[in-house]
């Protein structure tokens, strides 16, 4: 077990460090650049990255604190401020590119003390706790979504990996929660998932008979399960009125339920590359 989440580290440490060598090439003007994310720039992207990484190590290291400025989080938003807002405010004393050293030490602070943690260890967040291995599932994923942000501000096409198999597990595995999150009955039909990995293998999930069923890419599925893309501007093929649906609101972060981008809003050239 202890290998198991030492593995998952390594493959978080390398998403963090491949997003923030990303991030040292941009140019000054890329770094206030407006992405299709709802208009953030990279400073924006980190600065909400940092926030929330510097949010899981209070909850590994002291979970009184967490909560105490978890619950001071959830006011702020419920009086209508936006995260990016909250984030922005955390780090103004830090613009541009000054930003980066200060979130690689949050980071590789972070990264180290989840290999100390056993896999089946609770840790609190916002919402249900969870296991030390889904949190780190969850923070690789977070790196990873909000990084394709920044590579679409660089007009660049990201290096494919076996980490992105993390990422697709995560979309497939909260199919019922992206239901129940919008309080919606959860579908009864389970719906196959067959993945087009970086190594030339099939990631599968399910029965690969399935009439409902989800096959492709596993970039592309990854891209729509984080709602970078919509389905209609992936190479996905969707079987089934309730794969379909499921695709058309599929949620694998926490929070409230959120909508992904309509059809060819945030469409790349550099994705059929």
């Amino acid at each position: 077990m202890e290998n198991r989440m030492n593995d998952l580290c390594n493959d978080l440490l390398a998403e963090y460090d491949e997003l923030a060598d990303l991030c040292d090439s941009l140019t000054d003007a890329q770094w206030q650049q407006a992405s299709a994310f709802y208009g953030w720039a990279p400073w924006d992207e980190v600065a909400h990255l940092a926030y929330f990484d510097e949010a899981a190590t209070e909850a590994i290291t002291d979970a009184n604190v967490f909560q105490k400025n978890a619950q001071a989080l959830m006011q702020l938003m419920l009086r209508g401020d936006e995260i990016s807002a909250v984030a922005r405010a955390h780090y103004a004393a830090t613009p541009d590119r000054r930003l980066l050293p200060v979130w690689r030490a949050r980071y590789q602070h972070l990264v180290s003390l989840l290999r100390e943690k056993d896999p089946k260890d609770r840790l609190p967040w916002y919402g249900p706790s969870m296991s030390a291995r889904s949190f780190a599932t969850a923070r690789l994923m977070e790196t990873w979504a909000h990084g394709q942000d920044i590579w679409d501000v660089a007009g660049r096409r990201r290096p494919l990996t076996h980490r992105l198999r993390h990422i697709a597990h995560l979309g497939v595995t909260t199919m019922g929660w992206t239901y129940v999150n919008r309080k919606l009955p959860a579908p009864t039909q389970a719906v196959s998932v067959l993945l087009d990995a970086p190594d030339g293998s099939t990631w599968t999930w399910g029965d690969a008979d399935a009439s409902e069923r989800v096959t492709g890419p596993a970039l592309d599925f990854c891209l729509v399960v984080t709602q970078r893309r919509h389905v209609d501007d992936t190479q996905l093929k969707v079987q089934g009125a309730t794969a379909r649906e499921w695709l058309l609101m599929a949620q694998c972060f926490a929070g409230p339920p959120a909508d992904g981008p309509a059809p060819g809003v945030r469409a790349q050239p550099q994705d059929r590359l």
